[in-house]
């Protein structure tokens, strides 16, 4: 066995079981490390594939960004794990079929592939050729128009996120600092003199 196809079955091994214990992890936190452990097993196996863009994109945005923000949402809410529990035998039969259509999935992209049914030949590219340097250019000549619209689209998204966060205008007293400085005790605090009361 070569040594690239002993890593890749490691990796896939990782990832099976980081799968495997995200659906079966009763700590939604442990669930979501394990989902970090899969992201990451990922990665590697797009490193293996020669896919450097993908891989780092991986960890960048979902092990970075969005992964980061799920532990924090789990943490600082008070999940009840009690009522996630219910029911959850309920979705059993809709799990089944769904898990047998993807297993169907990958055994005829899989199978197809080793009896020779699809097209095996992959256009390698060269030893000096880097992957991120062919998408950049893609991206930024083929692509630039529908790279422009997702970045307008994604700054449209951030503003109305920010206008339905918005609370409205606080109520605060604005107070200069210079006219702070120059306030006197006796232009603020008075002295009441009230005369003393005898209890019967």
């Amino acid at each position: 066995m070569e040594f690239k196809t002993f890593v890749f079955y490691f990796f896939a091994a990782i990832m099976v079981f980081a799968g495997l214990r995200v659906i079966t992890s009763r700590n939604p936190v442990h669930a979501a490390l394990f989902l970090v452990l899969a992201f990451f097993s990922a990665s590697g196996v797009w490193m293996l594939l020669q896919a450097e863009f993908l891989a780092i994109a991986l960890i960048l945005i979902y092990v970075g960004a969005v992964m980061v923000l799920f532990l924090f949402v789990v943490m600082l809410l008070d999940i009840n794990l009690d009522r996630l529990r219910e029911g959850f035998w309920d979705y059993l039969p809709l799990g089944s079929i769904i898990a047998l259509l993807m297993v169907a999935e990958m055994g005829l992209v899989l199978g197809g592939n080793y009896l020779g049914l699809l097209e095996s030949h992959v256009p390698q590219a060269a030893a000096d050729a880097s992957n991120v340097q062919a998408i950049g250019r893609l991206i930024f000549t083929e692509y630039v128009y529908p790279f422009e619209l997702a970045s307008v689209v994604l700054l449209v998204g951030i503003v109305a996120a920010v206008a339905l966060t918005q609370r409205g205008k606080r109520k605060n007293k604005a107070v200069s600092p210079s006219q702070q400085v120059f306030v006197k005790a006796r232009d603020r605090v008075t002295v009441l003199q009230m005369p003393a009361e005898k209890r019967d």
